[in-house]
């Protein structure tokens, strides 16, 4: 008897251990990158990116690719196309409304004609952060350190074109191929988040943790640090809750930071009176 509680002790153990260590993972990426999408004001692009994710899903399992290859795949190209839009003048909060809602119903409607695939489809919509293997672990965290490495290479030009495109000009900088890192960041954050949070919640990991750093913050390298920091304390709080509670892991995260973003909200609130 003592053999097999300490066997199903250590089994609960291992699948925790991995799920925290793949939500900090997720929030290492997401807390630079969310900050950017709040700085310019993409909330949209980010939600067109990870909806079109079903997409991917789909055609990854009908040519019997690994899911996270066709994610990445389609992210890429969603993004490079909102990109090029948003580089032509198209008036983009129109603009990424479709793109968004089109590409997660075109998504829906082609994985459903993947046989066997409609009882799963909860795991990539919402994601199943529990379910995560040693595999998928260092999928997540090798591009996390891809994102943080591409974001920290380029971060003064993109603070420079975030700031002010004229002034990245008059710097000897693109603002276009600026534009384009952030794409590329993005689409890897959408492949490596889509297990864990679900194509629905992944805009949410991006923007809450960054949004409720933005009052508390006085530079923009500590509002990444405090977007890293809310997100790790949200996947943490929301596996707890998860497993006091037997709520869904993806979306108890999620509501986690909610509250993280209203605590900041008021305690910002209370220092500025």
């Amino acid at each position: 008897m003592r053999m097999r509680m300490t066997t199903g002790t250590t089994m609960l153990d291992d699948f925790l251990v991995r799920a925290a260590l793949a939500g900090l993972g997720l929030a290492l990426a997401t807390g630079p990158l969310g900050s950017f999408v709040i700085w310019r004001r993409m909330a949209y692009f980010g939600d067109a990116t990870s909806h079109a994710a079903i997409l991917g899903v789909a055609l990854a399992l009908a040519l019997h690719l690994p899911v996270a290859a066709g994610t990445l795949i389609v992210a890429l190209a969603m993004a490079a196309t909102v990109s090029t839009l948003a580089a032509k003048g198209w008036a983009m909060d129109t603009t990424l409304g479709v793109l968004a809602h089109a590409a997660l119903a075109f998504g829906l409607v082609a994985i459903s004609y993947v046989p066997g695939v409609r009882a799963d489809l909860s795991t990539y919509l919402f994601g199943d952060i529990l379910a995560v293997t040693k595999s998928d672990l260092a999928f997540i965290w090798g591009g996390a350190v891809l994102v943080i490495g591409l974001l920290a290479w380029r971060w003064q030009a993109l603070l420079t074109a975030t700031l002010n495109e004229d002034l990245a000009y008059a710097s000897g900088l693109d603002p276009d191929r600026e534009r384009l890192v952030l794409t590329i960041a993005l689409a890897l954050v959408v492949a490596v988040a889509l297990k864990l949070v679900g194509a629905l919640l992944i805009a949410a990991m991006l923007i809450i943790p960054a949004a409720a750093a933005r009052g508390l913050a006085r530079t923009p390298e500590s509002m990444a640090a405090l977007a890293i920091l809310f997100g790790a304390g949200a996947s943490l709080a929301g596996l707890q809750l998860s497993l006091w509670q037997d709520t869904p892991a993806g979306p108890s995260i999620v509501s986690a930071a909610a509250v993280i973003f209203a605590l900041a909200a008021i305690f910002g609130k209370m220092r500025k009176n």
